[in-house]
């Protein structure tokens, strides 16, 4: 079977400022007009011998072709084409080079009102899109209940469309271009003007539409809906097409390699030896920081939640040190601590004395923040005083996946954590037997095993405690203590 969308070559220049070129004629469109039928009907490409003089290429040499039922995600930064090849495919405005085989009826939303006449009222303009379509009034009759009843607005439908917000324009747009059974379904980033409700409800009706065995074009800057919902994914960057893959490979090469990048300048790697955020009387201990993801891929300011993080930090210390501790805190824009890695954390520590230039990598395997921008602090602290500091050292900025496989990126509270419901009917927990088993952070004993551990404290005496787990107050032999004044300014200074 032949594919549904088929583009060869493609390519559309657009003139700058003032400059008018030649082709740009009444008479210049006309024969324009007339050499893309005869494209059309050929199957020819089209000449690119045009003047590059005061003029733009928004998208060059593209190709790609999408069979019946992919559904295609297309990102990018803003200004890579993709609203371009949108109007292109949907036959909005011509290429200036290249050829496009459509093979099926095609729906399209692009932006707010596109196909709605102003003066009509919503219930007109429901028949007017159902007849560009190429629908007739019985088959457009058959879905009108539908679409009124997907986009909410009933008691508007006898007003005009001009009265109409942003929001109920695209309300509207969305439930005709998705009931009136296109082949094919376009979708630009309109969704983002709806309210999250809204956007829930159309990605639903999107996912049903795929899995119907129809094809949908998907733009969006909403990394998680693009990879829940889309099978294959197309990156553009500059007007070119640098990747076509599965819709995982699209994220993740477009968050690592495009977005998180200005003007191609790494961001990854900073060097802290003139740290502006260094504090005052603090040594210039600390050198480097560098972020890594899967992969060790450089983090260029953006990570997606549940990424693996890898920080390396760079630093001297001075001659035979033998307690140190490297730290780095992630804090919020409000300058709250939301967490800290610290190497004395690290239950396998080993490290002897030493001196001179050091370099220690943190591996965090899944960094649960919520999506946000979060300023990482670095710092060093020597013999349990604190000897450098370095405030926002580096800028890191959270963005939206699909941790939880549902399509709905979370984002709300401060972290994410995986975890799973189960139906457990009229069953009670705990009702059986409890055996010793060990949880993530936490360690749970036998019944044998708390009765063991009785008798041994029973042998000990009644002062003597064992607490298991790490960050324990207690140990054997150690009576709990309250906190004094005293203990909580050392707790204080621990926080640095």
């Amino acid at each position: 079977m032949p594919p549904i969308i088929e583009v060869q070559h493609l390519g559309k220049r657009y003139s700058l400022g003032a400059a008018r070129a030649k082709e740009d004629s009444l008479r210049a469109i006309v024969t324009e007009g007339a050499k893309s039928a005869w494209r059309a009907v050929s199957g020819s490409r089209a000449s690119t011998t045009v003047d590059e003089a005061g003029s733009i290429w928004s998208l060059r040499d593209i190709n790609f072709e999408v069979n019946t039922g992919d559904v295609l995600g297309i990102v990018g930064v803003n200004g890579a084409g993709k609203s371009t090849l949108l109007k292109i495919l949907s036959r909005i405005t011509e290429p200036t080079e290249g050829l496009v085989k459509l093979r099926g009826r095609m729906a399209s939303l692009l932006e707010v009102g596109t196909g709605f006449h102003p003066d009509l009222t919503g219930r007109e303009n429901i028949f007017l899109n159902g007849v560009m379509l190429g629908m007739t009034r019985q088959e457009v009759q058959a879905k009108f209940d539908e679409i009124v009843a997907f986009a909410e607005l009933e008691k508007f439908l006898d007003t005009q469309v001009k009265h109409y917000s942003s929001g109920m324009y695209v309300r509207l747009g969305f439930a005709v271009a998705a009931h009136l059974e296109p082949e094919i379904l376009v979708v630009d980033e309109v969704l983002a003007v709806g309210d999250m409700a809204f956007q829930k409800k159309c990605l639903g009706k999107m996912s049903e539409f795929g899995q119907g065995g129809r094809t949908v074009l998907f733009v969006s800057h909403n990394m998680a809906a693009v990879e829940n919902l889309c099978h294959r994914g197309l990156v553009l960057h500059k007007g070119q097409m640098v990747l076509n893959g599965t819709a995982k490979d699209a994220v993740q090469y477009y968050v690592h390699n495009i977005a998180s990048r200005s003007d191609g300048v790494n961001t990854h790697k900073v060097d802290l030896r003139n740290a502006p955020g260094r504090r005052a009387r603090m040594r210039q201990s600390i050198q480097e920081l560098a972020l890594y993801s899967e992969g060790d891929r450089p983090v260029n300011g953006l990570l997606p939640i549940g990424s693996p993080l890898k920080m390396q930090v760079k630093f001297n210390l001075p001659a035979n040190t033998p307690d140190f501790d490297i730290r780095v805190n992630f804090l919020n824009l409000f300058g709250q601590l939301i967490f800290t890695a610290r190497s004395s954390f690290e239950p396998n520590r080993n490290w002897d004395t030493r001196s001179g230039p050091q370099t220690f990598t943190c591996d965090i395997p899944t960094l649960c923040l919520t999506p946000g921008e979060y300023r990482l602090d670095v710092a060093l602290v020597l013999s349990n005083s604190l000897v450098d500091y370095v405030e926002a050292a580096i800028g890191l900025t959270v963005i939206e996946s699909d941790f939880y496989g549902t399509g709905q990126p979370p984002n709300i509270g401060l972290c994410v954590m995986e975890h799973h419901w189960t139906e457990s009917g009229d069953s009670e927990l705990g009702s059986s037997e409890v055996r010793g088993e060990v949880t993530r952070g936490e360690v749970v004993p036998s019944e044998a095993t708390r009765g063991d551990a009785g008798r041994g404290d029973a042998a000990r005496g009644d002062g003597a405690r064992a607490e298991v787990g790490r960050g324990a107050l207690a140990g054997p032999g150690s009576e709990p203590r309250e906190l004094s004044e005293e203990s909580v300014q050392e707790r204080k200074m621990r926080s640095y």
